[in-house]
Order: structure tokens, then C-alpha cells, then sequence
């Protein structure tokens, strides 16, 4: 990958809403340059989408997320690929990644409530096949998405202590 390529996928990783004219400029490349190595971006998968970090906590609507620790048991009719189909067509699941560790697969879940979230692992996880064990970790506090932090750092409510 080229050097301007690059400055344009991190221009676009810090704020996906970047005008052609603004990314011209952070690249040094022209406009109809940046729209074409998009469009190839795009077209080859690299770029897989563009999408808004959203501070649930500032919203007036029920929003729950939580990270679902799967491990599996394998035969020889299944594989890591298999269960990751069946368990990435729910609307629910956020990301999902194979890991390396104490488990096989991280999913990212998002639901309305806690309910919502624990269906979901409860009947379109569990019951597959290969699944052996799940643990659902619940998020209680983002302090940081996709390298946007959440919290200003100015809101320590602690009284200071003096000896």
C-alpha cells in the first residue's frame, strides 16, 4: 500500500464523514484521485463500510451491549468458519472474532435490554452443535470506541485530600 493510500484510510478511520475536498488535502492527492482509490477501496472489500460511534449513555432509549466468550468442540464436518456464519447472521452481533486464549470465539452483542441479550445467547448460541460453553460479560461503562474516547477526564467528583 502507498503512502497516500494509507493517510487516507486513517483520515478516514479518525472521521468517516471527511469531504473528497478535505481528504485531497490530507493526502496531497486531487479529488477525482481520492474518489477513485474509494471506489477501489470499496470495490475490493477493504473498505467495508462507513459507520457513526454512537454514546448510548446521551440518548433517551434502552441500549445494552456485552461480549459473549464462545468455545467450541470441532468434528470433522465443522469448522471455525461454519460457526461463524451460523452465529454472525443474528442482527444482534456487533463483531465477532476468533481469538487465541482461554476461548474460541469474542462476539459483540448489542440488545435492548439485558433479556434481549441473553436470548440471543441462550437460544441462537448455546443450542449450536459445536458451542461447549458460553460467558457473557456485560458492559457497564465505554470509556473508549474505535479510538474515541468518552469521557472528558474532567468530571472527578473525589474531594482532594491534603496531609
Amino acid at each position: 500500500m502507498d503512502e497516500a493510500t494509507r493517510t487516507l484510510i486513517d483520515a478516514l478511520v479518525a472521521d468517516a464523514r471527511e469531504s473528497t475536498a478535505d481528504l485531497a488535502r490530507q493526502t496531497g492527492l486531487d479529488e477525482a484521485a481520492v474518489a477513485e482509490a474509494l471506489a477501489e477501496l470499496e470495490e475490493s472489500g477493504a473498505l467495508r463500510g462507513y459507520t457513526a460511534i454512537v454514546d448510548w449513555d446521551e440518548l433517551d432509549e434502552e441500549h445494552i451491549s456485552a461480549v459473549v466468550e464462545v468455545n467450541v468442540e470441532l468434528d470433522r464436518e465443522t469448522d471455525y468458519d461454519d460457526v461463524a456464519r451460523r452465529i454472525a447472521e443474528s442482527p444482534a452481533v456487533d463483531s465477532l472474532r476468533l481469538m487465541s486464549g482461554d476461548y474460541d470465539f469474542a462476539v459483540h452483542v448489542s440488545g435492548s435490554s439485558m433479556g434481549d441479550v441473553s436470548r440471543f445467547v441462550s437460544e441462537e448460541v448455546a443450542p449450536l452443535p459445536a458451542v461447549t460453553k458460553t460467558v457473557t460479560h456485560y458492559v457497564m461503562e465505554t470509556y473508549k470506541e474505535r479510538g474515541m474516547r468518552f469521557t472528558d477526564g474532567d468530571d472527578d467528583d473525589r474531594l482532594s485530600v491534603t496531609p
